[in-house]
Formats: C-alpha cells, sequence, structure tokens
C-alpha cells in the first residue's frame, strides 16, 4: 500500500490553523562590549547594557587605533560582545512552534534562550536558525542571549562586528516548509508558455500522523494568481518530505536585466480549509546559457558582463545592513554601466540579491576566501572541516531562487591551488552546489596560473575565473577551447578621489598617503582598466568582467600597507591608512575619474553619451606649465576648449595615449591606450571644456571646468527629499565647497558641522579620505577634495520637515530641507 493510502486509512486528529507570521526582531536588544561571565543566565542584570535596535555594528563606532589591525580597517572589530533581549511571546503564537532566524552575525555566535544553550555558527556571513519552542515561557518573560567572539587576524579586510544583520521571529505550526526549504525553476521557457516547477520540503514537528494538502499558486508581478496546483500527501511526526509540483504559466514576461520581472510561488499547507503554512519564494522566468567559444546568453542574447568585486560594509554605516544605502550602491553601480556584482568573497545580505532581483542585475554569489590552507591567522579555515558543507549548502539553499544568480563561486584565490591534490577538495565543493541546485554553473576565482590549471582545479568548475590574468586568455582558451573562462577579478588599479600627482609619474607610494587619480597606479600584480578593456576584445570567447572594485572599502589599504613585526604581526604599514583605494567610486559613493572610464566602455552611446574631463582647474601655482588633460568618452572623438578657444579634435581609438604600465606579468612596455585621449594644456585660469561628437559629427555630450575663486559656502543635495518616517530610511547629502559664483572648489579641506532640526537624526558622515582617522559618528566632517557627505536617518513615527545647516568658518551657513512620512 502507498503513502498516500495509507494514510487515508488513518484517523486523523484535527490539526490547528497556525499560518505562518514573520516579524522583525530588532527593537528591544541591550548590548554590552566585553567580557560578562554569567551574561547567559536569565538571573543576569543587564539594565546598564545600552539599548540598541538591530542591525548593530559595534566597530563602526571606533574609535580608530592601531592596536586594531590597519588591515582592517583600523577599528575595534574583534573582542568580545554581548546582546540580550527581554520579551513576553505574544498571544497569537500561543502555542505554535516559534523559530529565530538571524540573516548574520559577525563571528562565532554563541545563542542562549531562558539559560539554555540553542547552538553556534562560527562563520558570519550566513544566516542561520534556531528552533526556540523547547525552551519558550508561554507567560511571562523570556531572555535570550547572544555571545559573539570576533577574533583579530580572523580577516584580510574590514568585517564588521555584532548582529550585523536583521533578526527576525518566525512563528508557524508543526507541518511547515522548513527555512529555505522551496526551490523555483523553470526547465522549460518560450515566449508562449513557461514551466515553473516547485519543489518544497515539508517538516513535520509534531507528534500525530496527519494528511494534508500542499497547494502551490504563482501569482505575476500585479498579484493576480496565473496558475494553480495541490496534492494530497502524508506526513510522519518527526519527517521531512519532498515534493513537487510543475505550473504552466502562459505567455510569461521574463525576467531579463531591463525588465526585471517578478512572480511569487506561494506554497499553502491545508488541512481542508484551515490553513497551516504559507510560504512565499520570489523568482523570475529567464534562460541563462553558456555557450563555449561564444560566452553568455541571458534569453537567448548575447551578455557581456561588466561586473564589480563588492565587499559589504557600507561605508560610514559600516557592515549594519541597511536597504537603502544597499539599494544606493547599487544604483550608482548601475549608473557606471555595471551589469554584474560579484559578492567577493563571502555571501552577501539578502537585501543585496532582492535589490539586484529588481534592479535586473546578474550576481556571482560568492562563498568562500580560503579553505583548509589560511591566509590569516584565525581565518574561516579553523572551522572549514566543520562547517564548510552546512555553511555551503544554506548559502545555495538560501539563494538559489532568485533570479539575479546566475553562478557560484565555491572559492576566491584558495591557496589549494598550489598542491597537487587541490582538485579533490575543488570536486568535493562543486558537486555540493549541483546536489543543492543542478541548474546553475560553479566558478572560483584563480590567481595561480598556470599552477591552478596543472593541478587540475580549474577544471573541476564550469566556469574557471581567473584573477589578473588578461595575458592567458589566449593561451587557455587554445588548450582547452570547451571551457567558459572568466575574468573573476582585474585591475586593482588604486586613485583617491580629486587628487592630481604630477608629472604624472608610476610610484609605489606618494608621501601624501593619496594616490593619483589619472588611473595609472596599482600594486605589483594590477595593471590600468585599458590592460582588461584591450584582452576581453581580443578574445570574445572570454565571459566579462569583474574589476576590483566598484566601491572603495574598509580595510585593505593598498597600497599603504605591510606587516610590522614590532606590533606582532600587525598590518599596520602607513598608519593613519584605514581604507582601500581600488574603488571606481570612494568611500562616500562619490565617483572617482575612473568610473567615467569605464562608463566610456560599458555605456551604450546611442543610450547614454557621456563624457569625462580630468583633471579639475584650479592650479594657479602652476600658470603657464603644461597640464595632461585626460578625455574618457563613449563617442567617437573629442574637442577641448580652453576660455572658447578650440585646442583641437582628437579620434578615439586613432589618437592613443601612451600610459606607463608596470606589473608582473606585462612584458610588453608602455602601452598607447585607445580608451583615453590626452592633450597638455598650459594652465591659463577660466573653463577648460570637452565636447564629445558621434560617427556623424554631432555634438552628444559637453563638459566643463572652471577655475574656483575664494570658497564662500557649502552646496547640500539630497539623494532623496523625501524619506520614510520608519527608523531606517535614508537620505545621502552631498556636501561640495562653492565659490560665491556656485563653482565648484576641489582643494578645499574645510571643517564642516551639521546642526539638524525636525525629526531626523545623523546615521553617519563621511569624506572620502582613506588616511582620515575623523570618526564615522557625530555632526563634524572636513571636507576632502571639496566634498563631504552627511547621511540622515528619519525618526521611528515621527513625520515632518528636516532642515539640515552646514556651517565652517570662513564660510556662508548653507540649509536644505527634506521631508520624513
Amino acid at each position: 500500500m502507498n503513502r498516500r493510502l495509507a494514510f487515508l486509512a488513518l484517523l486523523l486528529v484535527p490539526l490547528l490553523a497556525h499560518a505562518r507570521s514573520r516579524v522583525s526582531f530588532n527593537e528591544g536588544w541591550r548590548f554590552h562590549k566585553g567580557e560578562a561571565e554569567g551574561a547567559e543566565k536569565v538571573s543576569y542584570d543587564a539594565a546598564s547594557w545600552r539599548a540598541l535596535k538591530l542591525p548593530h555594528d559595534w566597530a563602526i563606532e571606533g574609535p580608530f587605533d592601531k592596536k586594531y589591525n590597519a588591515r582592517c580597517g583600523g577599528l575595534p572589530f574583534h573582542g568580545t560582545g554581548w546582546y540580550r533581549k527581554e520579551f513576553t511571546l505574544p498571544s497569537e503564537a500561543q502555542g505554535q512552534r516559534v523559530a529565530l532566524l538571524f540573516d548574520g552575525a559577525m563571528y562565532d555566535a554563541h545563542v542562549w534562550l531562558n539559560g539554555q544553550f540553542l547552538g553556534s555558527r562560527p562563520f558570519g556571513y550566513i544566516g542561520f536558525e534556531f528552533d526556540l519552542t523547547p525552551f519558550l515561557k508561554s507567560e511571562g518573560s523570556n531572555v535570550l542571549a547572544v555571545r559573539l567572539q570576533p577574533e583579530d587576524l580572523s580577516s584580510r579586510w574590514y568585517p564588521g562586528a555584532g548582529i550585523y544583520r536583521n533578526a527576525w521571529l518566525i512563528t508557524g505550526g508543526d507541518i511547515h516548509v522548513p527555512q529555505w526549504g522551496s526551490f523555483v525553476t523553470t526547465p522549460k521557457v518560450s515566449d508562449e508558455i513557461a514551466e515553473v516547477r516547485v519543489e518544497n520540503q515539508i517538516r513535520h514537528a509534531g507528534s500525530t500522523q496527519a494528511l494534508v494538502t500542499a497547494e502551490v499558486q504563482v501569482l505575476d508581478p500585479a498579484g493576480k494568481q496565473v496558475a494553480i496546483s495541490s496534492t494530497t500527501l502524508g506526513v510522519n511526526p518527526g519527517e521531512t518530505i519532498s515534493q513537487s509540483q510543475s505550473l504552466d504559466i502562459t505567455e510569461p514576461q521574463r525576467w531579463d536585466m531591463a525588465t526585471p520581472v517578478l512572480y511569487t510561488a506561494v506554497t499553502r499547507i491545508l488541512d481542508g480549509e484551515k490553513e497551516l503554512d504559507r510560504h512565499e519564494a520570489s523568482f523570475g522566468i529567464r534562460t541563462v546559457e553558456y555557450k563555449a567559444g561564444e560566452g553568455l546568453f541571458l534569453n537567448g542574447r548575447h551578455v557581456r558582463i561588466k561586473g564589480v568585486c563588492m565587499h559589504h560594509d557600507l561605508g560610514a554605516l559600516g557592515a549594519a545592513v541597511n536597504f537603502r544605502a544597499t539599494e544606493r550602491q547599487m544604483e550608482i553601480m548601475k549608473s557606471m554601466g555595471v551589469n554584474s556584482i560579484r559578492t567577493s568573497h563571502n555571501p552577501p545580505s539578502p537585501e543585496l540579491l532582492e535589490i539586484c532581483d529588481r534592479m535586473g542585475l546578474l550576481v556571482q554569489v560568492e562563498a568562500f576566501d580560503c579553505w583548509r590552507m589560511p591566509k590569516v591567522e584565525n581565518g574561516y579555515n579553523k572551522f572549514f572541516d566543520a562547517w564548510h558543507e552546512r555553511d555551503l549548502r544554506d548559502m545555495i539553499r538560501r539563494d538559489r531562487n532568485h533570479p539575479s544568480v546566475i553562478m557560484w563561486s565555491i572559492g576566491n584565490e584558495i591557496l589549494e591551488q598550489g598542491e597537487k591534490d587541490g582538485w579533490k577538495l575543488a570536486r568535493h565543493l562543486h558537486q555540493i552546489c549541483k546536489d543543492e541546485d543542478p541548474t546553475r554553473l560553479t566558478s572560483a576565482g584563480f590567481n595561480f596560473y598556470p599552477a591552478s590549471v596543472m593541478n587540475g582545479l580549474a577544471a573541476e568548475v564550469d566556469i574557471p575565473g581567473f584573477n589578473y590574468k588578461p595575458l592567458a586568455y589566449a593561451e587557455v582558451t587554445r588548450q582547452h577551447p570547451d571551457w567558459h573562462i572568466l575574468g573573476s577579478e582585474t585591475s586593482s588599479c588604486v586613485s583617491s578621489r580629486g587628487v592630481y600627482h604630477l608629472p604624472i609619474e608610476k610610484y609605489e607610494k606618494h608621501e601624501d598617503l593619496q594616490v593619483t587619480s589619472y588611473d595609472l597606479i596599482g600594486p605589483v600584480w594590477a595593471y590600468p582598466p585599458d590592460i582588461e578593456f584591450e584582452y576581453l576584445k581580443k578574445n570574445s570567447n572570454v565571459l566579462g568582467e569583474y574589476m576590483w572594485t566598484g566601491f572603495d572599502y574598509l580595510g585593505e589599504p593598498t597600497p599603504y600597507g605591510g606587516r610590522d613585526n614590532s606590533t606582532n604581526g600587525y598590518w599596520n604599514g602607513d598608519w593613519p591608512v584605514h581604507s582601500s583605494y581600488f574603488g571606481a567610486v570612494d568611500l562616500c559613493g562619490f565617483p572617482k575619474d575612473r568610473y567615467f572610464l569605464y562608463q566610456s566602455q560599458w555605456l551604450d552611446v546611442k543610450e547614454s553619451p557621456m563624457v569625462h574631463l580630468l583633471p579639475h582647474w584650479n592650479w594657479e601655482e602652476r600658470k603657464g606649465e603644461p597640464i595632461p588633460v585626460y578625455v574618457y568618452t563613449n563617442g567617437a572623438e573629442a574637442e577641448l576648449f580652453l576660455n572658447g578657444k578650440s585646442l583641437g579634435r582628437k579620434v578615439k581609438g586613432r589618437d592613443t595615449t601612451p600610459i606607463i604600465v608596470k606589473f608582473n606579468h606585462w612584458e610588453g612596455g608602455d602601452f598607447s591606450s585607445p580608451y583615453r585621449l590626452r592633450w597638455d594644456v598650459p594652465f591659463e585660469a577660466g573653463e577648460l571644456k570637452v565636447v564629445a561628437y558621434d560617427l556623424d559629427g554631432k555634438a552628444i555630450a559637453e563638459k566643463a571646468h572652471h577655475t574656483a575663486g575664494e570658497p564662500a559656502m557649502a552646496g547640500l543635495e539630497a539623494d532623496r527629499a523625501v524619506i520614510s518616517a520608519d527608523g531606517e530610511d535614508l537620505s545621502f547629502i552631498t556636501v561640495k565647497i562653492l565659490d560665491k559664483d556656485g563653482n565648484f572648489c576641489p582643494k578645499a579641506d574645510h571643517e564642516l558641522t551639521f546642526e539638524i532640526d525636525g525629526p531626523a537624526e545623523i546615521a553617519g558622515v563621511n569624506n572620502g579620505d582613506p588616511a582620515s582617522l575623523e570618526s564615522f559618528q557625530g555632526n563634524q566632517r572636513r571636507a576632502f577634495s571639496g566634498m563631504a557627505q552627511v547621511i540622515l536617518r528619519g525618526v521611528k513615527g515621527k513625520a515632518g520637515t528636516i532642515t539640515l545647516t552646514a556651517k565652517a568658518e570662513g564660510l556662508r551657513d548653507r540649509s536644505l530641507q527634506i521631508e520624513s512620512k
């Protein structure tokens, strides 16, 4: 007798209707930095602890100090931190299963409920859930305690600290779809019809056999039901079963980069008419194909990856997740021409993938920065053997319904590349990925070439990624014509926004702790972006590139860094440098010149014509001396004007610009770039303007710099004039120092003070200077290269007009208003 017939014979006990609820658990926490013996016990008195809400990154509050390791940002991310929360179970949750989900905690989290140890999770980048039901008090207060112990030398960049991602309380019945237990695929897609397959795990946490109905609905973007299917099945107590249903969608709307259409698969577990559980999974209908020798095809259309690597911090906000701050980062990247994100080198926040789904950005989700062989003393290698399979499976289960995700990366620059048997571990991880998700290809970022190929690791993934190896593309393709290969990490050019060192020269470090923005400097493994552009053009079969990096990030202050043996191995180097120089935009999100160089290659001239001019035009100390002027454009040619007089036209691709190239794989001498136009212009105060033209000679874009007078005021500009009064939404205010005529003063460095009137608070201040030790907290910040940033956060439940006033000695006060609704 089959399972279904057997259960039909059962005398079923009526099931209670306990539909699922998922609510934020971020409010009402208390925090203590340091040891707190017995803090997991109910009787512990935490009344003196600091009250706060999650997400929270204790390290971003500072202070900067050399002892905290400049390699990781010089901020106090390591040590012990405790969080406690007292809560009463809501009446509607009585008798239900109750679980607690943390989207991430940094790191080595240990969790107790009412003094009972629930478990631990070492990896700070993956979410985890605990069932609270066995230890919950249905009446009176419950006490949750979380201890985190991030170690020094545990990361190569700033990891943040604390419960830095969202927490959720999940309630529901005994029979339910467990965490990440629904997998939606679209095995057949055409313009006429799409097959949607929904595979659900169904878990029975109760004590009585049950016969239930599993109903799956598909809702279109407007919430209209477009397909439904149901089946009856029996489940035993303590059992988890898998069940799959297929549904057909007629005339499906495709998820694509320009049309990121999202459907919803709703799974309902029913006992008659009573809903026991309801699980919703957002998904997209699209096809992704990789064709050897041709590249990546999305919905049948060839797509070249124009990608950036992104670390997880949010500048002045640190690692604490914020939806709007993450969304703003993706908006800035998309405006640069980016179509794909590599989550280097760890699982991202759920918010990032939700945003990429909505915005039509492709994503490579990466799991690990190391395997068994360590890169830093206290890295993930300490937990790898015990936890890697659980962490990798959870990452894939969590993220596999996102249409934005197109591949899994099992590791970055892992040292096993150099081992003869390193391929075995690569195969093991690859097989885990295929077991959890056979629909996507696997990748990895290999920086040892040819070792990664000779030792067999590259052959164990579907898409071998090569970090900083543009000269190897042709050879790898010749030897392995059936491979799909990727520039998984490219360029590593470094620069400081608005800083120009003259004369142009190649150097390792500069005495002012900044790097010229002529886009030529990099560490020994690096090269200017032009080199990657050229070799991708020559190797059209390469899927594309992920340049290092989209944003500056905290930690890894290359090239200003090195091991300092006098401080027990702390990577302090050239203190006080605390953040990277790699970004196409700075830590504030302000574009550097390199942002526009990528725009000139990645934006379609018909849709988004652009031209960019550098440097600024304030060189009074060099009057009459020739200033190197660069122009980046996606037009066909450009004409430069000084005070209305033409300095001639130059044709892109014909009038090349020699650039200095010195890196450890380059053998071709200096490179003459077809991607930059250059004029050498004797400085004369006034207006420097460039006009770009298309192939027909039509003017399509222009840009001008003006020699500024004395600084007179601070110009304020909000990225959004209206924010939500939910205590989470943000407005990013750009501050520019201007002269009396409104011209930008690119050398101004005034100390700015900010005052607020209205229902808001300052969430952070910044200026993009990698060598500044000014706090990200408070209401003051010095301008760097003429600019600064204030981040405003509305007050929960309080609407009204918010007035921000910027003040500085010698400048007129300026104010700006936004609304909180």
